[in-house]
């Protein structure tokens, strides 16, 4: 048995042949040369190899341009790249990284080539994110050698790189390409051999449900885009990411996840095979989800389905006071909102001392904000002064606009409205700002259903752009249209859906934290892996650990509970592990242990 010492697996990777100079091919090819590695890069279309060079050419000339590189630097980095058409050019790597075509045909075909070239120690790499890495193995004659390594698009700028071991890769060839990795600047995560792995795994699966959503015609691609990066701070709404990835290479992804799985949130849309047949593949070809400027271009430009500027909307109903009903956290940031437009606001709560305490809690935030510089004294005293607090909900007797911000349970909600129904004026808006509740079951509960709509905002209210509008089936135009003017008054950004579970956010962002605790719970990668995996591949502000430990655990496994019951589908079925956690008691950082442990304050 070989030490440590004298396996050649772990000898450095000096040399590294790439095959395949599209977008990713030619980012790697940077990374590597960059890194001081030599590189010889292999495409059989010679205009792809001539491109290859040129788009390094490029790079690096920007980058002497904004000082990240010299000269030299840059005349180095070119000389240790060398492109051809000719797969024996890669006799000598040390390492090979194949990145051609999502297909099995064409990459077994590559490995047997390989197999007759290189020596026996040379370590073979498939950048797959959609295929077997055991299947690909298997068939080459040196399987032990053969393993993935995932980078992320763009290649320069990701930091992650996903290892991926088969059962049949040797220890010493996974430590080689991880230090390798680690002297790339990249942070290399070890996963085992499934389709999507971790940040694909996870990602698609949520993209699988924003296409579907489309094409279901429950909401805009503007706003389900909108409501994805301003809801959740994602860098991209999940069709734009669709047209940037591909829609046909997200079509393969997601075909070979759900032969694996048999999770219907996994099969296809069918939108995306409609869309891949015409040819409408995304950014590449012009035309996806949205059209492009050119092949190529990331220039959205307007189409058939771009909403006209100032789209004619009913004319709203005339709202210069506003109530808000609750006490908590919620309440306050909503009433705050509203104040700092302009708008008089009533807060009232069960009882004088409860309304009271919000309102100094308002007070303290705006205190934050004077002492942050983001507005005076003189404007925080101002917009303090326009708030009144009520230990009754009778004070909502004038208000042209009643928003509920109550505990997030239905008959709580509906004995509310009932009394806001007795209370308010006739032609009052009433809003509730449930996340997760059914909005017919409130406006059911007054005599005027027609004047009862969803207004979801998002915690904290004071920073969160996103109110998420829900019209129910009742719902009036001119009320409608009344919430979409108030939005703009107050600086938010509205967008519409209908009245369902999960509205677009939840209904988008819970499937994906369920699946990321089933990975935890399958033992397929840990905690800290799956977070680093989606902050550093997909851009997430937060892993989905992270995330549901600030929401707390037993809001989210309530928010599933419900989206589950709604749509009957048993991918939606919340995770065991969930539901251990909070009925152990462990909430995530309000009570100091959720997924991790937290000091107490």
């Amino acid at each position: 048995m070989a030490t440590p010492q004298s396996d050649p697996s772990l000898s450095p990777l000096r040399t590294v042949a790439v095959v395949g100079l599209g977008t990713m091919g030619t980012g790697i090819t940077e990374v590597l040369a960059k890194a001081g590695r030599e590189v010889i890069g292999i495409d059989v279309s010679e205009a792809q190899a001539a491109g290859c060079l040129a788009a390094l050419e490029a790079s690096t000339a920007r980058a002497v341009e904004r000082g990240r590189l010299t000269g030299p630097e840059r005349s180095g980095i070119l000389s240790r790249v060398r492109t051809g058409t000719d797969l024996s050019a890669a006799a000598g790597a040390d390492l090979v990284i194949e990145v051609v075509p999502e297909s099995y045909d064409i990459k077994h075909q590559v490995f047997r080539e390989l197999d007759g070239i290189v020596r026996p120690e040379t370590v073979l790499a498939t950048g797959t994110n959609a295929l077997s890495v055991t299947r690909l193995a298997a068939d080459s004659a040196r399987p032990e050698r053969v393993l993935g390594l995932h980078f992320f698009n763009p290649a320069p700028a990701m930091k992650l790189v996903e290892v991926v071991s088969s059962v049949l890769t040797a220890p010493g060839a996974v430590a080689a390409v991880t230090d390798l990795a680690l002297e790339l600047g990249k942070e290399p995560v070890a996963v085992g051999d499934r389709p999507g792995f971790v940040a694909d795994g996870l990602l698609f699966g949520y993209l699988n449900q924003a296409a579907a959503m489309y094409e279901a015609k429950y909401a805009s691609r503007e706003d389900i885009d909108a409501a994805m990066r301003l809801g959740c701070g994602l860098p991209m709404g999940p069709l734009a990411l669709l047209d940037l990835i591909g829609v046909d290479t997200a079509r393969t992804v997601l075909e070979a996840m759900y032969a694996e799985s048999r999770d219907r949130l996994h099969a296809p849309a069918p939108v995306l095979k409609q869309l891949s047949e015409a040819g409408l593949t995304g950014r590449k070809s012009g035309r996806g989800f949205y059209t492009y400027e050119a092949p190529g271009s990331a220039a959205v430009v307007r189409d058939a389905l771009t909403p006209l500027d100032g789209a004619a909307l009913a004319q709203g109903r005339p709202v210069h006071s506003v109530g808000v009903a609750g006490s908590g956290t919620m309440a306050s940031g909503i009433a705050e909102v509203f104040a700092k437009a302009g708008y008089r606001v009533v807060l009232a709560a069960r009882s004088e001392d409860k309304a009271q305490a919000a309102r100094a809690r308002i007070g303290t935030s705006l205190d934050r904000s004077v002492g942050k510089g983001r507005m005076t004294a003189e404007a925080a005293a101002r917009t303090l002064d326009l708030i009144s607090a009520a230990g009754s909900y009778d004070a909502f007797a004038d208000v042209d606009l009643a928003v509920e911000a109550v505990a997030e349970d239905l008959e709580i909600k509906q004995q509310l409205f009932a009394a806001l129904d007795k209370v308010c004026k006739p032609g009052a808006v009433l809003a509730t700002t449930t996340s997760s509740l059914p909005v017919v079951a409130c406006a059911r509960a007054t005599s005027r259903p027609q004047d009862v709509i969803g207004m979801h905002f998002f915690n904290p209210a004071p920073a969160m752009k996103l109110v998420e509008v829900v019209r129910t089936v009742l719902t009036a135009e001119d009320v409608h249209a009344t919430v979409r003017e108030v939005c703009a008054k107050i600086r938010k950004h509205p967008v519409d859906c209908g009245d369902r579970a999960g509205f677009i956010v939840n209904a988008l962002l819970f499937p994906y934290l369920n699946n990321a605790i089933k990975m935890v719970e399958e033992h397929y990668a840990s905690l800290d892996d799956i977070d680093a995996a989606m902050k550093l591949g997909g851009g997430y502000p937060m892993g989905p650990f992270e995330l549901l430990d600030v929401v707390g655990l037993d809001v989210s496994l309530a928010i599933e509970k419900v989206l589950h019951r709604e749509f009957r589908d048993p991918g939606l079925a919340p995770a065991p592990l969930l539901e251990h956690l909070v009925a152990a008691g462990c909430l995530g950082r309000k009570t100091g242990r959720g997924f991790r442990e937290y000091a107490r304050r």
